[in-house]
């Protein structure tokens, strides 16, 4: 018997199929929407998924500036930064932060769902948000992708 068939193969930065997707924020709410991409970018859709390596997707996320949110979360939901000085706390509700850079709760909130690590911030380079429909990433070919038929 062969027992090199039983060998189980681990996936690494070279052989993962990686592939360039489009996502439609326009309507989905925050926190799903966020979940979804960050397994997109993260590779764990794919039979090869490997926890240590980039063998995720490209994810460009268009009409960032359409999302939802639930409840009264534009209101009460506040996003925090310091800016590194003594009493440099800096607080935005997210309608302050929605009129201002609409991008960044995307950004944001999938860069959250993603390992607080060395793999982290390098998966969180393969996330490219923008506002509108329009994008710059047309030479990639991105293909449709459909979060409703993905769990």
């Amino acid at each position: 018997m062969d027992t090199l068939s039983y060998k189980t193969v681990s996936g690494n930065k070279e052989t993962a199929d990686k592939k360039w997707l489009l996502v439609d924020a326009e309507g989905q709410t925050l926190g799903r929407l966020a979940s979804k991409v960050a397994k997109l970018i993260r590779g764990k859709h794919k039979p090869n998924f490997t926890p240590h390596a980039d063998c995720g997707d490209n994810v460009i996320v268009i009409n960032a500036e359409k999302i939802v949110l639930s409840g009264n979360k534009w209101s009460d939901k506040t996003y925090i930064r310091h800016t590194g000085y003594p009493g440099g706390q800096r607080s935005l509700t997210a309608e302050e932060l929605m009129a201002k850079r609409p991008i960044r709760m995307v950004e944001m909130a999938v860069k959250g769902m993603l390992p607080k690590n060395k793999l982290g911030r390098q998966l969180y380079r393969n996330l490219i948000v923008v506002e509108g429909a329009e994008h710059k990433h047309e030479a990639q070919k991105p293909a449709n992708f459909d979060l409703e038929s993905f769990k």
